[in-house]
């Protein structure tokens, strides 16, 4: 059966049309049913393949998204509710979601097209504000949420709540709540645990807490959290996968739970997590 891809080229990265155009050469070669953003689509001159993004979800098959961590996120958030696999190709920096690079193109798109991949679904959190009993700000991550003050602002007090009972209640630069996909990424920098992809829970990580005994923390995928704030000022504020934020107020409630939706990812048979984790991660660390 042919398969209908679309192309998603984050075009701020270096190379991001050379690449584009090249990946739409290898699957045009092999006659795949592709079509791309229209941004992306005419600067590598071919606007026959252009389509609008909020059509994406009633055309394709299977995305390929090109660029790094971040455009994948985004992506995620876009495309969660309607399942479609993601096979994301790195442009960026460190590419730890990446499946494939460059120089790979060729295989995964004669990969892809002859169904030799598995697919790996990654649990979503849903984040919420509460203020005054109305909910005022809602939205999907695929990596974590991130309670913290301004970068100038004083400590903030925040108070957790797991399933109604008492986590922990301290004073300090912040929260996070990861899935295991983003307990490699703000969480890890804060001493949090690395948790396998695949698991249902997820980790409950302090940022800077001023209390001795506070400690990172997994909870099951199921549960509720609620984080309380309060500060003197107003300068604090959660961010969803580092790229959706909303300013918070003293009092507010924010409330992450499992979402209903899981990202699809395209994944190769040979590549384990382990390998991803030395290959990017200890790769990172040695620069």
């Amino acid at each position: 059966m042919k398969r209908s891809i679309g192309v998603i080229v984050n075009r701020t990265k270096p190379k991001a049309d050379i690449v584009a155009s090249r990946l739409a050469q290898t699957m045009l070669r092999h006659e795949a049913d592709l079509f791309m953003d229209r941004e992306s689509a005419e600067a590598i001159g071919r606007p026959e393949l252009g389509e609008d993004l909020d059509n994406f979800a009633n055309r394709a098959d299977l995305l390929f998204v090109l660029g790094g961590d971040g455009t994948l996120l985004g992506v995620a958030r876009k495309f969660a509710c309607r399942d479609i696999p993601i096979l994301a190709v790195n442009i960026g920096h460190l590419g730890f979601l990446s499946e494939a690079e460059p120089q790979d193109l060729d295989m995964a798109v004669q990969r892809v097209l002859a169904g030799d991949y598995r697919l790996q679904r990654r649990m979503m959190i849903h984040t919420s504000v509460w203020r005054d009993g109305s909910m005022v700000h809602d939205t999907i991550g695929l990596n974590d949420a991130g309670i913290g003050k301004g970068s100038l602002a004083r400590m903030i007090h925040v108070r957790v709540l797991v399933d109604d009972e008492v986590f922990d209640e301290f004073a300090g630069d912040g929260f996070i709540v990861s899935t295991p996909t983003g307990s490699t990424a703000y969480s890890l920098s804060c001493g949090g645990p690395i948790v396998m992809p695949d698991m249902q829970v997820m980790v409950l990580t302090p940022v800077c807490a001023h209390k001795l005994m506070v400690r990172p923390c997994v909870i099951g995928g199921n549960q509720i959290v609620r984080v309380f704030v309060s500060a003197t000022h107003n300068d604090m504020g959660v961010t969803v996968d580092g790229q959706v934020g909303f300013s918070l107020r003293d009092g507010d409630e924010v409330r992450i739970e499992r979402a209903k939706y899981d990202t699809i990812l395209v994944r190769w048979q040979e590549r384990g997590f382990f390998y991803i984790l030395r290959d990017k991660l200890q790769g990172e660390l040695s620069q």
